[in-house]
């Protein structure tokens, strides 16, 4: 059949497909027709076997259909553990980590056997062996001086000279009453005699000759005077020389040649003090450090000392303990400690900042441990240890000899205790932690 409204090639080929589409129905059917007999036989065939009627198609079929749910039933088990078991092992690896994050991990060291003998580095102050302030002892004009700052002088000699005319003029009088009482002693001495060689033969009466006796005492006692007089004035006349007390240097000039000077000056007044000159005494210098009351029992003559300064870089300036106070000062809680060094070459002046280095030595050294090991609590000084459990446990100590960086501890531990190094102020005995493994740098 075709369609007289379709083009002529395309309804040519409609009419081939529809022919197709009939041989192939046609084709189905004699199949189908075919098969139907065999079945048939296939039925005959079967039927004396038994009373179930069925055919061997059918009875393996059945059992197919049994394993299948069971095949189902294992492929959803499979598929289930193979979901469940990384998680399961995911939660338990969290469970472990949170546990191990929750947990303390401590770093620890073990105390070591405390030097015997430590450098105990201590500031100090240089100080001259001896100083001195200067004043006139005579009133008067400076004539002149003869050494400035910085002179080095010698015990008795001449720094300045003061004229004091006056003074030389009384001195002149005093020796002058001094020949005239001189006299007077020596007649009334004369006449005292004579009337006692006369009392032998009972020519002059006793008491005239006791008077004349008397006499040349009183004239004795005025000669003494004069002379104490005379005596007094030429001291204060050899005070117009100004001396060096002790050898030594000058270290300051307060006059000048014409300034009037006073006898005593006046000590203490700002400006105004009446200091000539001030000496110091640098042959030996004393530098005075204060010694910690833990130190101090260690530190005794024999003590070995030296000094370093800032100007010397890597020099040893020999010294030694001369003398302590031998008391702890009650506010500082220091032993005050004189150390003397040599000073002949003058590499020290007074004055200068210096540092001490005592080599001290115990007599029963304790442990050591570092500083950043304590924990200051209200009921003193304590170490947090690890006992065998994991546990840490707070003990307390007693702090022996400060290192700086490192103390020592006298009491309340143990060589084999391993201290808890840095601890937090959280921690608490019973605590468990973790030992952290040692860093290797």
């Amino acid at each position: 059949m075709t369609d007289s409204s379709l083009p002529p090639g395309l309804a040519k080929r409609t009419d081939q497909a529809a022919d197709g589409d009939e041989r192939a129905q046609a084709g189905t059917a004699d199949a189908a027709a075919h098969a139907e007999p065999s079945r048939d036989k296939a039925s005959k065939h079967a039927a004396p076997d038994g009373d179930t009627n069925t055919t061997a198609g059918t009875t393996t079929a059945k059992p197919r259909r049994r394993l299948w749910p069971l095949a189902l039933t294992g492929l959803a088990a499979a598929l289930l553990l193979a979901g469940i078991v990384p998680r399961l092992h995911a939660s338990a690896a969290l469970t472990r980590q949170t546990q191990a994050q929750n947990m303390l991990s401590v770093a620890v060291v073990t105390p070591r056997a405390a030097p015997a003998v430590h450098e105990l580095l201590l500031p100090a102050a240089v100080t001259p062996f001896a100083e001195a302030s200067i004043y006139a002892r005579t009133s008067g004009y400076l004539a002149h001086w003869n050494t400035d700052i910085g002179a080095r002088v010698t015990s008795g000699q001449t720094l300045a000279t003061i004229e004091a005319p006056e003074l030389d003029a009384q001195l002149r009088q005093a020796r002058a009453d001094e020949a005239t009482a001189q006299a007077n002693f020596d007649l009334a001495k004369t006449t005292a005699e004579r009337w006692q060689a006369m009392l032998k033969t009972q020519s002059v009466a006793q008491q005239d000759a006791d008077t004349k006796v008397g006499d040349m005492e009183a004239r004795r006692a005025m000669l003494a005077s004069a002379q104490a007089n005379v005596a007094h004035l030429a001291e204060l006349v050899s005070y117009e020389k100004i001396t060096a007390p002790f050898d030594g240097v000058i270290t300051a000039r307060n006059v000048d040649v014409g300034a009037l000077v006073t006898a005593g000056g006046t000590p203490g007044t700002a400006g105004m003090s009446g200091e000539l000159f001030h000496i110091q005494q640098t042959g030996v210098l004393r530098v005075f450090v204060d010694v910690p009351q833990s130190d101090a029992p260690y530190v005794t003559p024999a003590t070995g000392v030296y000094l370093s300064a800032p100007q010397y870089p890597g020099r040893h300036i020999a010294a030694k303990v001369a003398r302590s106070t031998g008391s702890i000062n009650p506010t500082s809680r220091t032993l005050r400690v004189e150390v003397d060094v040599d000073n002949k070459d003058g590499a020290l002046m007074p004055g200068a900042y210096a540092q001490v280095h005592l080599q001290v030595q115990a007599s029963s050294p304790a442990l050591d441990l570092p500083v950043s090991a304590l924990l200051f609590r209200p009921d003193g000084v304590t170490v947090a240890v690890v006992d065998g459990e994991g546990r840490a446990v707070l003990k307390t100590v007693q702090v022996g000899r400060d290192f700086g960086t490192h103390v020592e501890i006298t009491t309340g531990l143990v060589a084999t205790d391993r201290v808890i190094n840095n601890p937090g102020d959280s921690l608490s005995t019973g605590q468990i932690v973790q030992i952290a493994p040692a860093a290797h740098g």
